[in-house]
Formats: C-alpha cells, sequence, structure tokens
C-alpha cells in the first residue's frame, strides 16, 4: 500500500520492506512514499504565513549548513505547493498533500487530497485511500483503491489486493493482486506468489521468481527454499545469496548452513555472524558451535549467551552443558531449565544426565520421564534402562519399544538384548538388524554372531566389518579371526588378520593381544610376544598370563614365570596349574603339589586332568612311602 502520483497518474515504486501475508512474513511493508505531481502554479514563498516563516528561519538559524539548505529547500517547496493548492490547482493538492501525509500530518492531509480526488487525479486517490487506511478506515478505503486500480494504478491493485486477502476474499484479491503482478510491480508478484503458495498452486513459484528478479528480497527466499527442497543446491545458494545480501537474517543462516556443511567454515561464519547481529537466535547458536570447535569457548559462550536469552533452547542446552563439563552443576542446571522453558525437551532430558552423572537417580528418573511424555526418544530409552536395571523388565519393554519406534538406535539394541535374555532369538534378531542396519556397532556384531551359527560366513564378514568400522574391539576380533581361519586364500588376508587383531587389541581386547602374542612367538620375536602376552596378562586374562609364564620360563626367568602361572592357575586355568604342580614337585614341596593337582583336575580339559590325577597319584605315593 503506498502513496503515489506524478501529474499523469504514473506509477513510481520502491520497495520498503517484506509482504506481511497471512502466512506470517518476516517483516510489515511499509508504505511506498512517492513523489507527488509537481504543481503548474506560479505561487511565490511570499504567499507563506509571515509567522511559520520566522519559524523556519529560527530552526535553520541553528542547524548545520547542508541541513539547512535541505531545510530551507523543502520549506520553499511546501510554500509552492501551498500557494498554489489554495489557488485551486489540482496537481499541488495532490503534492501538497503526499508531502504532509509522509510527514505524519494525516489531518492536514486529508481535505488536499480530497481536493485533488475530486479533479480524477488517480495518485491523490491511492493516496487518500493510504490515509484512510492508517486512520483505522479500511473499507472506504478499499473504495478509493478501486478507484486507483480501474485507472491502472498497480500500487493501488497490491494494496486492494492484499485488502481483500485480509477479509478472506481470495479470489477478489488474486485477481487485483495478478493486476499489479502483471504490470510488473514487485510487491504485488510477492502478495500473489505468497496467495497462491497458501493455496498450494504451482504458478507461485514463477511469481516468486519475478519479484525475486526485481530484488524483492522475501521472493528471493521463499524461492530458494523452493529449489532447495527440489534438491536444486546450486540455484537454492545463489538466491540465497540474493537475500542474503539485502540483510534477510534467515536467508544469511540458511547459506551458512549450507556453507557449513560443505567444509567451508570461514565464509559460514561470516554468514552467522550477519544474521546473528540481525538478531537471528538460531544463527548466533550455530556460530556458537563454530567458534567452539575453532577452540574459542569464551566468544563461543558469548553468542550461545545472546542466542539462548532470545529463546533459543539448542544454545541455552549447550550452555549448560559447557558448564556441566566444568563441574559447574548449579550453572549448568539453571541452563538446561532455560533450554526447557523455551520449548526445547532437550533441557529436560540433560537434566536427567545431570541428576544421574551426580548420583541423583530419583530425580534423574522423573526429569527423563518429563522428557519421555513430551516425545523425547532417548529419555524414553533411559527411563526403560534405569526400569530395567530395577529388574523390571515387563515395565522396560513398553519403553524401549517406544524409542526405538520413534528412532532411537540405542533403545532397538536394547530390545534385542531384552529379546536375546529370553531365548526369544528370531525378535532378538529383528531389532539387531533394525539398529545395524542404522550404524549401531555392537547391533552388527550381533546379527554377524547369528550369521556365523548359521554358516553365512559371507554376511557374518560383511557386518563384521560394520562393526569393526564403528569401534566394536569383539567385531575387530572376530573379523580377525574369520579372516585367519581361512584354509586357502591370498597372503594379503593373513596380513588383514593381523590388523584387525591389532586393531582390536590397542582397544584393550585381551583375546587379541593373546593371539598377537602368539604371532610375535611363533616369529621368535619374544620382545613382543612378551608385549602383548603381559598387557593381556595384566587386564585378567588367564591365557596371557600363563603364555607370559612360558615365555619367561623358556627364558630363564622360572620365579617370574611361576608369578603368572599362579595368577593364571587361581584365575582357572587347569595348565598352568600343573605347570604349578610339576614346579612344586620338582622342587620337593610336595604338598603344594598335591593341592595344584587338585586344581588343575578342577579345572580341566581332560588330557590335564588326566596327567594331573596321574602326579597326583605319584605325589601321594610319596608323602606315604
Amino acid at each position: 500500500m503506498g502513496l503515489m502520483g506524478d501529474g499523469g497518474g504514473l506509477l513510481n515504486t520502491r520497495q520498503r520492506g517484506e509482504e506481511p501475508g497471512p502466512a506470517g512474513q518476516e517483516a510489515m511493508i511499509v508504505a511506498e512514499l512517492l513523489p507527488a505531481p509537481r504543481s503548474g502554479g506560479s505561487a511565490t514563498p511570499d504567499a507563506v504565513a509571515a509567522d511559520g516563516v520566522a519559524t523556519t528561519q529560527a530552526l535553520l538559524s541553528e542547524l548545520p549548513d547542508e541541513d539547512t539548505l535541505a531545510m530551507r529547500e523543502e520549506a520553499e517547496i511546501e510554500a509552492r505547493h501551498r500557494a498554489a493548492a489554495d489557488a485551486g490547482d489540482p496537481g499541488a493538492m495532490s503534492a501538497l498533500g503526499t508531502l504532509l501525509l509522509r510527514r505524519g500530518d494525516l489531518e492536514g492531509a486529508e481535505p488536499y487530497l480530497r481536493g485533488a480526488v475530486r479533479d480524477g487525479d488517480r495518485a491523490a486517490a491511492n493516496n487518500l485511500a493510504l490515509l484512510l487506511h492508517q486512520r483505522g478506515r479500511a473499507d472506504e478505503a478499499a473504495g478509493w483503491w478501486r478507484i486507483a486500480a480501474v485507472a491502472g494504478s498497480a500500487p493501488a491493485a497490491h494494496a486492494l489486493g492484499r485488502h481483500l486477502r485480509e477479509r478472506g476474499d481470495e479470489p477478489g484479491a488474486e485477481y487485483w493482486l495478478r493486476q499489479a503482478a502483471e504490470a510488473g510491480h514487485a510487491l504485488g508478484a510477492y502478495a500473489l506468489a505468497d496467495l497462491l503458495d497458501h493455496q498450494r498452486d504451482t504458478g507461485a513459484e514463477r511469481w516468486f521468481r519475478t519479484a525475486a528478479e526485481q530484488g524483492h528480497r522475501e521472493a528471493a527466499y521463499r524461492l530458494a527454499r523452493i529449489c532447495s527442497v527440489r534438491g536444486q543446491d546450486a540455484e537454492a545458494e545463489q538466491w540465497f545469496r540474493q537475500a542474503a545480501a539485502k540483510r534477510h537474517r534467515r536467508a544469511a543462516l540458511r547459506l551458512g548452513t549450507l556453507l557449513e556443511e560443505r567444509g567451508e567454515t570461514q565464509e559460514a561464519e561470516r554468514w552467522y555472524l550477519t544474521a546473528a547481529r540481525d538478531g537471528e537466535a538460531r544463527a548466533a547458536c550455530a556460530l556458537g558451535f563454530l567458534l567452539r570447535d575453532a577452540g574459542d569457548i569464551d566468544m563461543a559462550a558469548t553468542w550461545w549467551r545472546r542466542a539462548a536469552q532470545a529463546g533459543d533452547g539448542n544454545a541455552a542446552n549447550a550452555l549448560g552443558a559447557l558448564h556441566a563439563q566444568e563441574g559447574e552443576t548449579q550453572t549448568a542446571e539453571r541452563w538446561y531449565r532455560t533450554a526447557m522453558e523455551a520449548g526445547d525437551v532437550n533441557g529436560a532430558y540433560n537434566l536427567g544426565l545431570l541428576c544421574a552423572g551426580n548420583g541423583r537417580a530419583v530425580q534423574a528418573e522423573q526429569w527423563y520421564r518429563k522428557a519421555a511424555y513430551a516425545g523425547h526418544r532417548e529419555a524414553a530409552n533411559a527411563v526403560a534402562v534405569l526400569l530395567l536395571q530395577r529388574g523390571d523388565a515387563a515395565g522396560a519393554e513398553p519403553w524401549f519399544s517406544k524409542a526405538a519406534e520413534a528412532g532411537s538406535i540405542d533403545a532397538a539394541f536394547n530390545l534385542g538384548i531384552l529379546h536375546a535374555s529370553r531365548g526369544e532369538d528370531a525378535a532378538a534378531r529383528r531389532w539387531y538388524e533394525h539398529a545395524a542396519a542404522a550404524g549401531h556397532a555392537e547391533a552388527a556384531l550381533q546379527v554377524a554372531i547369528f550369521l556365523q551359527r548359521e554358516g553365512d560366513h559371507h554376511g557374518a564378514e560383511r557386518h563384521l566389518r560394520c562393526a569393526a568400522g564403528g569401534g566394536s574391539p569383539e567385531a575387530a576380533f572376530r573379523l580377525g579371526a574369520l579372516l585367519d581361519g581361512r584354509e586357502e586364500g591370498p597372503a594379503e588376508a593373513g596380513e588383514e588378520a593381523g590388523e584387525w587383531y591389532e586393531r582390536a587389541a590397542r582397544q584393550g581386547h585381551r583375546r587379541a593381544q593373546v593371539r598377537l602374542g602368539m604371532g610375535a612367538a611363533k616369529r621368535g620375536d619374544v620382545v613382543e610376544a612378551a608385549h602383548w602376552y603381559r598387557l593381556a596378562a595384566e587386564a585378567g586374562s588367564r591365557n596371557g598370563a600363563f603364555n607370559l609364564g612360558l615365555l619367561l620360563a623358556k627364558e630363564g626367568t622360572e620365579a617370574e614365570a611361576a608369578l603368572w602361572w599362579t595368577r593364571a592357575a587361581e584365575a582357572g586355568h587347569g595348565r598352568a596349574a600343573l605347570r604349578m604342580a610339576l614346579l612344586s614337585a620338582r622342587r620337593g614341596d610336595l604338598p603344594a603339589a598335591q593341592s595344584w593337582c587338585a586344581r588343575a583336575i578342577d579345572c580341566g580339559p581332560p588330557e590335564v586332568a588326566e596327567r594331573a590325577a596321574r602326579l597326583m597319584a605319584a605325589v601321594s605315593h610319596e608323602l606315604t612311602a
């Protein structure tokens, strides 16, 4: 809706803002303030009232030179228009009315605009409508807009179309907005596009494009979103850039997101900063994460705080996590509550995590439940875990199911564990496969175990590779064993098996460490073998301790070997117990030898138990002789 005018009623549009529309656009449109017609009269400044001139001159004397000149010129123009208007010149009436309307003097502008309208000035009709609309007389304003629009005024057609849409008359609105759009009016094109988009009419894109090409920033943003949904990323970026360059903060945010996803973090940071300074809280939050990743925690916290204070729950959660890492639990809790109050359900979940980490299990469950009831899937999984830990499997299962169906990978895996514990292998496998398909490493391992039992080694290998690649040491060990166990194959398979063993071993997998120790011992590398055996033994591996003992005994350090054999035997290793029995017998400690024999018989395996029984019989005979 805007002022218009020049003697012939031609339009001179100027975009001042964004369309509001029912869809809730970024900003209300400001009136198009257009130059009014020039007066054809010949009035001079002498026609101005003496007291007005005196007042103006007093003001001018107090201003700097440039401002003085501008005000003097404006005063002279107004004086000429007023003189001509008072003499009955329609063009001057329109010009003076426009000037007063622009200044906000509605009372003074109205009679001059009405006078110009009586003489058929369509610019004055449009501007009178704007004045009436500002005074709350919308229906009367619509009448004048209709007159101006029928006479060919595109701004009036746009204003009338918007008025009709606000009144719910969409067919009428579409007609007049289309008149404005087809006349080349950028705001009319955008308003028409917005109406068609609301009606899900595919023709909206054409008019968004028309308005965007004329520099309408909201149209450029909306067009970019359409292109983005269609996967036309290059064109979407082009329009996001156009809108962002005109300080459209949401476009700057989206552009920053696109650039960050592409790894162009420096430019992304610049656009996030632009949007954040214009008040876009999500951009301030995103900027905080970029700064955190760059190591600037203090500045990240500054932007998170600004975003959180503007109502961004994600930023409040980030601040909570930052303070929680520093051990400042009270401050962390305050920010998590701020996030929750902002409508971010993660706030309640994070409060649950915070309480659980501080040993406040009851409060943790309360927060988990609050988040779970609000639809937070990981909170539902957490509630289920707490119930399962209390032995309430029946109560846990519905929560696991709710979380898994909402997309929680951990819950799907946990459901697999729950069904497996009941011997329900088919159901367990379904959930394991569901979690594995989403990238859960331990679930992929369980699927691989099922496949290995069925003899599907190809399928097992595929899942083991996924699990091992996802960080599962057990999967890495099993993959190494699978490759190592192939009777025939290229030498590279053996080398790859060693690589997977080593990956598992470096993650603390004891059987992989023993396997690497055995391989090194076979190659004659005693130092490396001792290294891996010792790591396994110190972590509690019976086989590692036994093999380390063998290695040490072979190297002549029998005393240390006995220490490791003792540890292995006490942990239930039969061969280590038999070694200790033989060692004790050689030393003449027959009671100890008899005790170790008994231990070896109990631990087995059968061949060890048989040898231990024979040794015990000999020791007993010696003791009774």
